[in-house]
């Protein structure tokens, strides 16, 4: 399923973009756009779709999103249902938080929430309800306040714990990759598992691809990328199959091919463990939802609620 695109104005004169979102149910809009993403998601409960993670959300959901990966919540039910729906999404752009960094060294762990956030972050329990506590200031007429407000926000979540969620290669094909920081020796171990983690990959391999030792390239590893270089290539090779799985109808046992797992026996117990979901399971959950939505949400490809504004403002630029 492609992502639809959605353009975010931020207006001649401001660094950053909230948006206070208020509607009955939050609906499955698949979709990305090259900015970050902070989504605090209110008085809801549903899946959360980022890349190939799927997972249930509840209230106080707080998750970053890298630029162009494909997201979106789809909501099942309010907590309060007398209340609506509410998501405060501050959009910003990556470029702009380095060059802030680059002139006010305050700021350099900026720099580093970016790199965690590659795949996305979904913050610990607690996050949400403190940026609770500076609604009132995100949410001002004054567009420096906002702006203060922001640079505060994302000044204590560089310091705060959070799980990533999607695979590396869980990007859409036409909208990049990963963003973040890593050396050249490591680039290219990163390419190489990009291009052949259908077939075996041993650690030797890598590392004489790199130059390094291959003590040298786990420690690169774990310091640039926060994982083992075996837990990388499955989770590359579980993205792969989650692309296949919700994408296309080959059988199970094509998809673990094409994914690199020696058989489906093994394909399925790593799967179940990445995801806590069987093959079958996460394809009929992805789409199970996504046929649910159809009967009252319009298609990706035309205008929905979530991306009218943008493509309103698309027009007028013509």
């Amino acid at each position: 399923m492609k992502a639809a695109y959605e353009r975010v104005d931020f207006g001649a004169s401001c660094s950053v973009r909230v948006y206070h979102r208020r509607l009955p149910r939050i609906p499955f809009e698949w979709h990305h756009h090259p900015e970050y993403e902070l989504t605090l998601t209110m008085n809801s409960r549903g899946k959360r779709f980022i890349g190939d993670s799927v997972a249930v959300y509840g209230d106080d959901d707080l998750v970053l999103v890298p630029p162009n990966l494909p997201h979106t919540w789809a909501s099942n039910r309010s907590i309060d249902a007398a209340a609506p729906q509410v998501a405060i999404v501050i959009w910003f752009d990556g470029a702009w938080v380095r060059r802030l960094a680059d002139v006010c060294p305050e700021y350099n762990g900026l720099c580093n929430l970016l790199r965690r956030a590659a795949c996305g972050l979904a913050f610990e329990n607690g996050a949400g309800t403190r940026l609770r506590g500076e609604l009132e200031r995100l949410l001002s007429a004054d567009p420096r306040e906002r702006l203060k407000a922001v640079l505060d926000v994302l000044d204590w979540l560089a310091q705060t714990p959070g799980a990533p969620l999607a695979s590396p290669g869980a990007f859409d094909a036409h909208t990049g990759a990963p963003s973040g920081y890593q050396p050249d020796q490591l680039n290219r171990v990163l390419a190489l598992i990009d291009t052949q983690f259908a077939h075996p990959l041993r650690l030797a391999t890598l590392a004489k691809a790199s130059g390094l030792s291959e003590r040298s390239l786990t420690r690169h590893f774990t310091q640039h990328l926060g994982e083992s270089v075996g837990r990388y290539i499955a989770r590359v090779r579980i993205g792969h199959a989650c692309r296949l799985l919700t994408g296309t109808g080959l059988p199970v046992s094509v998809i673990a091919t094409r994914s690199g797992f020696a058989n489906v026996a093994n394909f399925n117990r790593q799967f179940k463990t990445a995801k806590a979901l069987t093959p079958a399971a996460y394809r009929q959950q992805f789409t199970g939802t996504r046929q649910a939505e159809d009967e009252t949400v319009p298609p990706l490809t035309e205008r929905s609620p979530s991306l009218s504004t943008g493509r309103r403002a698309a027009r007028r630029g013509r």
